[in-house]
């Protein structure tokens, strides 16, 4: 499983909010409802995240293996 948890500190880390990411970054809010969630988002959502945050991918998602 996905998990989006880094990307929160990462945000908090960068002085980002969530509002920021859907008005000044149009992210839309459906996309940070599914990162939220640890639902689906695409490749290029991802890519976006780390080009605004200017941090790796692991600083926003880290792979749970099920037990």
């Amino acid at each position: 499983m996905i998990s989006y948890e880094p990307l929160w500190a990462t945000l908090k880390t960068k002085n980002i909010s969530q509002y920021q990411l859907i008005h000044k970054y149009k992210i839309s809010a459906g996309q940070l409802s599914r990162l939220r969630s640890n639902a689906n988002v695409s490749t290029h959502t991802l890519d976006v995240l780390c080009t605004i945050l200017d941090c790796r991918l692991e600083d926003i998602a880290v792979f749970i293996k099920d037990s």
